[in-house]
């Protein structure tokens, strides 16, 4: 089972139209926003109890981690 953080920013970025984005880690997060727009840093994010389908609420944006369900069939046949 993979982990995914999803992040919704509550704030429109400018010149950016997107609001949700999905990452693989919280390192990626940082690869692709800064932590202005995130409202926290990598390190916040890191100690801050994503783990376990947590959330985190920063006045910029809900940063959430879940699980990303497969399909049964497909993970079966590796």
């Amino acid at each position: 089972m993979s982990k995914v953080i999803h992040v919704h920013l509550i704030s429109p970025i400018t010149g950016v139209k997107q609001r949700d984005w999905y990452f693989s880690s919280i390192s990626a997060v940082y690869s692709v926003l800064t932590p202005e727009q995130v409202g926290a840093s990598k390190s916040y994010l890191q100690h801050a109890g994503l783990s376990g389908n947590g959330t985190v609420i920063t006045k910029k944006a809900i940063i959430k981690q879940s699980t990303l369900i497969r399909d049964s069939k497909i993970s079966n046949n590796k």
